[in-house]
């Protein structure tokens, strides 16, 4: 009898994990209050309030190009990984890339964009900030995805015309993702937030750059890998003896990057 109690306990507890794992899931995938605040902008720096369907704002920093050149240049436009601050991504954008224009979103929730993250008010919202540069942008326009931004640069190439996307830590499949970190509870039943990147990239004839972390232990190698053959177009691939999140203070990181975007951009 006790062991059958014990087990009922066991099973009531694990429901109770799975019950809180679903609940607070957009939480842990999108956690907007380790995003913090930014840098200070720099001199000419915008931030745009596009508003959504919902009655959300969204903000897009804008920061212009430091160098002139004879030819327009494609402009920047980033999506960070899912703690960073748009702000300081789009400063380390001007400061490696300083030729070009360069913008980053502050996602759905995201101070100080308002509303809550979802994947599709992700893509939605990556869509609203194309739309707003393609005017202005009279050599198209180049997404750099970090991590879960990724996903979003790629889905965004399957809505807009992009010239190039370039992909940073990224992983095939959220799904998936979330079963090797947790393959004591049943994620693929549980997500909510659909987020294929591998499938849609599949469908895309686009120029693609790859820069993976070689000791990266929240995207693991078999993630990205999957997302990398599903490229059509793969113009750069790199590797760097580095981790997921000290990756962008190695030596090697700021080349790798000017060389993916050139990468994408040749004719």
């Amino acid at each position: 009898m006790w062991l059958l109690k014990l087990a009922l306990a066991a099973a009531g507890l694990y429901a109770v994990v799975v019950a809180v794992a679903y609940v607070l899931q957009s939480r842990l995938i999108f956690p907007a209050g380790l995003a913090g605040f930014g840098p200070d902008p720099p001199a000419g720096a915008r931030h745009v309030e596009l508003a959504t369907q919902d009655g959300e704002r969204v903000v897009l920093v804008r920061l212009p190009a430091r160098q002139a050149v004879s030819e327009p240049r494609p402009l920047l436009l980033g999506f960070a990984g899912n703690a960073w601050n748009a702000d300081a991504l789009a400063l380390m954008l001007q400061q490696l890339f300083p030729e070009h224009e360069v913008a980053a979103l502050h996602y759905r929730g995201y101070g100080p964009s308002s509303g809550s993250p979802s994947a599709a008010a992700l893509f939605e919202d990556a869509r609203r900030a194309y739309d707003h540069l393609a005017t202005d942008a009279q050599a198209g326009i180049v997404a750099i995805g970090l991590s879960i931004g990724a996903v979003v640069a790629v889905d965004l190439a399957t809505a807009r015309p992009l010239r190039g996307i370039v992909m940073v830590t990224p992983f095939d499949s959220l799904k998936e993702l979330a079963a090797h970190h947790y393959p004591w509870l049943p994620v693929r039943l549980l997500l909510r937030h659909r987020m294929e990147a591998a499938e849609s990239l599949r469908d895309l004839d686009m120029p693609a750059a790859v820069i993976i972390a070689e000791n990266d232990t929240i995207v693991p190698a078999a993630r990205s890998a999957a997302l990398r053959e599903a490229a059509r177009d793969l113009r750069s691939h790199i590797a760097i003896a580095a981790g997921h999140n000290d990756l962008y203070g190695h030596p090697d990181f700021a080349e790798a990057l000017r060389a993916s975007v050139a990468a994408v951009t040749r004719d």
